[in-house]
Order: structure tokens, then sequence, then C-alpha cells
């Protein structure tokens, strides 16, 4: 099994961040991560309320936020568990984050540490 690309911190840049957070579809699952304490599963965190992401465009959203250093996934099992790096980024850019999901309204409130 091939393993999973996550930049170190200092090998993050704002521009990914912007991109990642740049589809609408993404910025609405990674908001719903990041007001989970526990993280979650791609399966998940595929219902976005009045839709639900295909398989395939779901792995490859998960796959941009990662690397972009949004998220840190983990195999167990057969499922994938996601989690934010919120303390990180929020660490290295201050506010970047919470601004970009209040700008979508998509601001959970408190954002979980994992």
């Amino acid at each position: 099994m091939r393993p999973l690309f996550h930049p170190a911190l200092e090998d993050i840049k704002p521009e990914a961040i912007l991109y990642a957070l740049s589809d609408p579809e993404r910025v609405a699952i990674f908001a719903k991560l990041a007001g989970t304490a526990c993280g979650g599963t791609c399966s998940a965190l595929a219902d976005l309320g009045d839709r639900v992401i295909p398989k395939s465009s779901l792995s490859n959203h998960f796959k941009v936020l990662r690397e972009s250093g949004l998220i840190r996934s983990e195999r167990q099992g057969v499922e994938m568990r996601n989690q934010t790096r919120c303390p990180e980024l929020d660490e290295r850019f201050p506010g970047l984050v919470r601004a970009i999901l209040a700008a979508y309204g998509q601001f959970p409130g408190e954002l979980k540490t994992g």
C-alpha cells in the first residue's frame, strides 16, 4: 500500500490552502471535519445535506485537502480516518483558516483540535 503524503508544517504554503479551500465542496467537507472532535471517515463526510458526493470525487477532495496540509489522514483497517491540522496551521498562519471558513459562512464555531 502506498504511503500517504502529508507536508511538513514548514512546507505548507498559503496558496495551497487557498487553492484547497477554493472549492465549495472541499470547504463544506473541511468545515464538517473541523467541527468534530474525533475526526471522521471519508464515507461519513460524503453527505453534504442535500447531496452525497460520489466516492471518486470524495477521494480527490481528501487528497487535495491532505496534500495542501489542511488534514492528516490515517488508515485504520479499511477506513481512512481524517483530522484537521488546525492547531498547527493556526500557529503557522494565525487566523487564516478561520477567516476563509467565515467568508464561506461555514465557520463551525470552535475549531476542534482532534
